[in-house]
Protein backbone atom coordinates (compact mmCIF):
# COMPACT_ATOMS: atom_id res chain seq x y z
CA UNK A 1 0.00 0.00 0.00
CA UNK A 2 1.49 3.73 -0.70
CA UNK A 3 2.39 5.54 2.02
CA UNK A 4 0.54 8.69 1.84
CA UNK A 5 2.80 12.01 3.45
CA UNK A 6 0.50 13.40 6.02
CA UNK A 7 3.21 15.70 7.55
CA UNK A 8 2.72 19.50 7.14
CA UNK A 9 4.50 20.68 4.33
CA UNK A 10 4.34 23.98 2.28
CA UNK A 11 5.60 24.79 -1.18
CA UNK A 12 6.59 28.78 -1.56
CA UNK A 13 5.03 29.67 -4.92
CA UNK A 14 8.47 32.47 -5.32
CA UNK A 15 11.17 29.87 -5.70
CA UNK A 16 9.80 25.89 -4.94
CA UNK A 17 11.18 25.38 -1.95
CA UNK A 18 9.23 23.08 0.48
CA UNK A 19 9.44 23.62 4.08
CA UNK A 20 8.93 20.82 6.70
CA UNK A 21 6.68 20.98 9.42
CA UNK A 22 5.37 24.61 10.63
CA UNK A 23 5.03 27.13 8.75
CA UNK A 24 7.55 29.58 8.67
CA UNK A 25 6.70 33.51 8.51
CA UNK A 26 9.17 33.90 5.55
CA UNK A 27 10.79 31.30 3.09
CA UNK A 28 14.21 30.02 4.66
CA UNK A 29 15.58 29.80 0.80
CA UNK A 30 13.98 33.45 -1.03
CA UNK A 31 12.92 35.22 1.93
CA UNK A 32 9.15 35.66 0.47
CA UNK A 33 6.48 36.16 3.18
CA UNK A 34 4.06 33.31 4.02
CA UNK A 35 1.28 34.79 1.98
CA UNK A 36 3.36 33.06 -0.71
CA UNK A 37 3.17 29.80 0.63
CA UNK A 38 1.14 27.08 -0.65
CA UNK A 39 0.06 23.39 1.71
CA UNK A 40 1.65 20.42 -0.47
CA UNK A 41 -1.59 18.43 -1.08
CA UNK A 42 -3.42 22.23 -2.39
CA UNK A 43 0.31 22.10 -4.88
CA UNK A 44 -0.44 18.69 -6.01
CA UNK A 45 -3.44 20.06 -7.33
CA UNK A 46 -2.29 22.78 -8.44
CA UNK A 47 0.78 21.76 -10.38
CA UNK A 48 1.33 18.85 -12.30
CA UNK A 49 4.84 17.57 -13.01
CA UNK A 50 5.41 16.87 -16.89
CA UNK A 51 7.94 14.84 -18.66
CA UNK A 52 9.75 15.99 -21.55
CA UNK A 53 11.93 13.64 -23.31
CA UNK A 54 15.89 15.15 -23.77
CA UNK A 55 17.21 11.16 -25.50
CA UNK A 56 16.20 7.97 -25.64
CA UNK A 57 17.04 7.59 -21.71
CA UNK A 58 16.83 10.89 -19.79
CA UNK A 59 13.56 12.80 -19.51
CA UNK A 60 13.48 16.56 -17.87
CA UNK A 61 10.91 16.95 -15.25
CA UNK A 62 8.69 20.36 -14.98
CA UNK A 63 5.75 21.99 -13.11
CA UNK A 64 2.90 22.73 -15.01
CA UNK A 65 2.04 26.08 -14.44
CA UNK A 66 5.60 26.67 -13.98
CA UNK A 67 6.31 26.82 -10.15
CA UNK A 68 8.06 29.66 -8.97
CA UNK A 69 11.65 29.74 -10.16
CA UNK A 70 11.45 26.51 -11.29
CA UNK A 71 13.90 24.17 -11.71
CA UNK A 72 14.40 20.79 -13.49
CA UNK A 73 15.01 17.40 -12.15
CA UNK A 74 15.72 14.85 -14.92
CA UNK A 75 14.75 10.86 -14.51
CA UNK A 76 17.25 8.69 -16.13
CA UNK A 77 16.37 5.23 -17.03
CA UNK A 78 19.62 3.12 -16.45
CA UNK A 79 20.58 -0.70 -16.91
CA UNK A 80 20.16 -1.13 -12.87
CA UNK A 81 17.10 1.10 -12.63
CA UNK A 82 15.39 4.42 -12.81
CA UNK A 83 17.07 7.10 -10.84
CA UNK A 84 15.90 11.35 -10.93
CA UNK A 85 19.22 13.78 -10.85
CA UNK A 86 17.31 16.30 -7.82
CA UNK A 87 13.61 16.46 -7.10
CA UNK A 88 10.90 18.21 -8.80
CA UNK A 89 9.42 21.18 -5.97
CA UNK A 90 5.80 19.64 -6.90
CA UNK A 91 4.51 16.10 -5.11
CA UNK A 92 2.87 14.12 -7.67
CA UNK A 93 1.74 10.86 -6.14
CA UNK A 94 1.12 8.88 -9.72
CA UNK A 95 4.59 9.56 -10.98
CA UNK A 96 6.41 6.60 -11.97
CA UNK A 97 8.59 5.59 -8.94
CA UNK A 98 12.37 5.89 -9.24
CA UNK A 99 14.96 3.48 -7.21
CA UNK A 100 17.08 6.43 -6.37
CA UNK A 101 17.31 10.58 -5.77
CA UNK A 102 21.13 11.68 -6.33
CA UNK A 103 21.38 15.79 -5.88
CA UNK A 104 23.45 17.81 -7.21
CA UNK A 105 23.40 20.45 -4.44
CA UNK A 106 20.33 20.97 -1.34
CA UNK A 107 18.98 23.76 -3.05
CA UNK A 108 17.43 21.87 -5.07
CA UNK A 109 15.99 19.14 -2.68
CA UNK A 110 12.44 19.74 -3.63
CA UNK A 111 9.73 17.46 -2.38
CA UNK A 112 12.43 14.29 -2.31
CA UNK A 113 11.44 13.64 0.92
CA UNK A 114 7.75 12.73 -0.19
CA UNK A 115 8.48 10.56 -3.08
CA UNK A 116 11.19 8.70 -0.93
CA UNK A 117 8.26 7.69 1.36
CA UNK A 118 6.21 6.08 -1.28
CA UNK A 119 8.93 4.59 -3.42
CA UNK A 120 11.47 3.87 -0.98
CA UNK A 121 14.00 5.45 -2.95
CA UNK A 122 17.37 6.01 -1.80
CA UNK A 123 18.79 9.99 -1.61
CA UNK A 124 22.18 10.81 -1.63
CA UNK A 125 23.51 14.48 -1.09
CA UNK A 126 27.13 15.07 -0.22
CA UNK A 127 28.25 15.37 3.09
CA UNK A 128 29.05 18.98 3.09
CA UNK A 129 25.92 19.96 1.97
CA UNK A 130 23.25 17.55 4.11
CA UNK A 131 25.10 19.76 7.13
CA UNK A 132 23.37 23.00 5.98
CA UNK A 133 20.40 24.19 7.99
CA UNK A 134 18.12 23.73 4.70
CA UNK A 135 18.81 20.19 4.59
CA UNK A 136 17.88 19.70 8.39
CA UNK A 137 14.47 17.83 8.11
CA UNK A 138 14.83 16.00 4.74
CA UNK A 139 15.81 12.17 4.31
CA UNK A 140 19.11 11.49 3.54
CA UNK A 141 20.26 7.75 3.31
CA UNK A 142 23.78 8.23 2.14
CA UNK A 143 25.80 11.33 2.90
CA UNK A 144 28.80 10.41 0.83
CA UNK A 145 32.12 12.54 0.31
CA UNK A 146 34.24 11.10 -2.72
CA UNK A 147 33.19 10.91 -6.13
CA UNK A 148 31.53 7.72 -6.75
CA UNK A 149 29.11 5.32 -9.35
CA UNK A 150 25.55 4.22 -8.73
CA UNK A 151 23.22 2.55 -11.36
CA UNK A 152 26.31 3.40 -13.94
CA UNK A 153 26.03 7.28 -13.29
CA UNK A 154 29.51 8.93 -12.48
CA UNK A 155 29.15 11.34 -9.40
CA UNK A 156 31.85 13.89 -9.80
CA UNK A 157 32.21 16.32 -6.40
CA UNK A 158 33.67 19.72 -7.10
CA UNK A 159 32.73 22.37 -4.25
CA UNK A 160 32.16 25.59 -5.46
CA UNK A 161 28.39 26.92 -5.81
CA UNK A 162 27.65 24.90 -2.96
CA UNK A 163 30.31 23.20 -0.26
CA UNK A 164 28.71 19.76 -1.47
CA UNK A 165 28.26 20.82 -5.23
CA UNK A 166 28.36 17.36 -7.35
CA UNK A 167 27.57 16.64 -11.15
CA UNK A 168 26.78 13.80 -12.83
CA UNK A 169 27.02 11.94 -16.18
CA UNK A 170 25.05 9.10 -17.43
CA UNK A 171 26.85 8.06 -21.00
CA UNK A 172 26.57 10.97 -22.96
CA UNK A 173 24.80 13.51 -21.15
CA UNK A 174 25.95 15.48 -18.64
CA UNK A 175 23.87 16.71 -15.85
CA UNK A 176 25.26 19.98 -14.30
CA UNK A 177 22.39 21.67 -12.61
CA UNK A 178 22.65 25.83 -12.39
CA UNK A 179 26.73 25.54 -11.77
CA UNK A 180 26.44 28.04 -14.61
CA UNK A 181 23.25 30.13 -16.38
CA UNK A 182 22.64 30.35 -19.68
CA UNK A 183 20.90 33.61 -21.13
CA UNK A 184 20.20 33.54 -25.15
CA UNK A 185 23.81 33.01 -26.07
CA UNK A 186 25.63 33.91 -23.07
CA UNK A 187 26.98 32.38 -20.09
CA UNK A 188 27.98 33.31 -17.11
CA UNK A 189 28.34 31.55 -13.70
CA UNK A 190 25.80 31.16 -10.66
CA UNK A 191 26.04 34.19 -8.80
CA UNK A 192 24.78 32.80 -5.74
CA UNK A 193 27.26 31.41 -3.96
CA UNK A 194 31.41 32.32 -2.84
CA UNK A 195 32.49 33.54 -6.60
CA UNK A 196 35.95 32.89 -6.34
CA UNK A 197 35.41 29.02 -4.94
CA UNK A 198 32.84 28.80 -8.20
CA UNK A 199 35.52 30.22 -10.83
CA UNK A 200 38.22 27.74 -9.04
CA UNK A 201 36.42 24.82 -9.21
CA UNK A 202 34.91 25.09 -12.87
CA UNK A 203 38.35 23.95 -13.54
CA UNK A 204 37.93 20.52 -12.55
CA UNK A 205 34.60 20.40 -13.92
CA UNK A 206 36.48 21.09 -17.42
CA UNK A 207 39.38 18.37 -16.56
CA UNK A 208 37.05 16.17 -16.18
CA UNK A 209 34.46 17.04 -19.23
CA UNK A 210 36.56 18.07 -21.98
CA UNK A 211 38.02 14.75 -23.45
CA UNK A 212 34.31 13.00 -22.98
CA UNK A 213 32.31 11.90 -25.89
CA UNK A 214 29.32 13.83 -24.31
CA UNK A 215 26.73 15.01 -26.42
CA UNK A 216 23.93 16.61 -24.24
CA UNK A 217 23.80 18.87 -21.06
CA UNK A 218 21.23 19.28 -18.69
CA UNK A 219 21.24 22.32 -16.95
CA UNK A 220 18.41 23.77 -14.27
CA UNK A 221 16.23 25.13 -16.86
CA UNK A 222 17.83 23.89 -20.32
CA UNK A 223 19.12 21.78 -22.57
CA UNK A 224 22.35 21.93 -24.66
CA UNK A 225 24.47 20.98 -26.79
CA UNK A 226 27.41 19.59 -25.18
CA UNK A 227 29.86 20.98 -28.26
CA UNK A 228 28.32 24.28 -28.21
CA UNK A 229 28.08 24.81 -24.02
CA UNK A 230 31.47 23.47 -23.65
CA UNK A 231 32.47 26.38 -26.38
CA UNK A 232 31.23 28.84 -23.86
CA UNK A 233 32.26 27.15 -20.45
CA UNK A 234 35.95 27.47 -21.83
CA UNK A 235 35.38 31.04 -23.19
CA UNK A 236 34.12 31.90 -19.18
CA UNK A 237 36.95 30.18 -17.92
CA UNK A 238 39.79 31.62 -19.85
CA UNK A 239 38.30 35.37 -19.60
CA UNK A 240 38.59 34.99 -15.42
Amino acid sequence: MMNIPTAEQWVCLQCGYNMIGEMPDICPFCGARHDRFMAWDQAEKTYRVTSHAVNNVVSQLLSAPKLGLEHAAYRVETGQGAVWIDSPSAFNRDLAPVDAILFTHHHFMGASNQYRRIWTAEVRLHELDAKHRLSALFDIDRRFADDFVAYGIEAYHTGGHTPGFTFYIYKDTLFICDYVFLTGADMRFNPYGPEQETIKRAQRIHEVVKARPLKTVCGYNYVADFADWLDGFECLIQNR
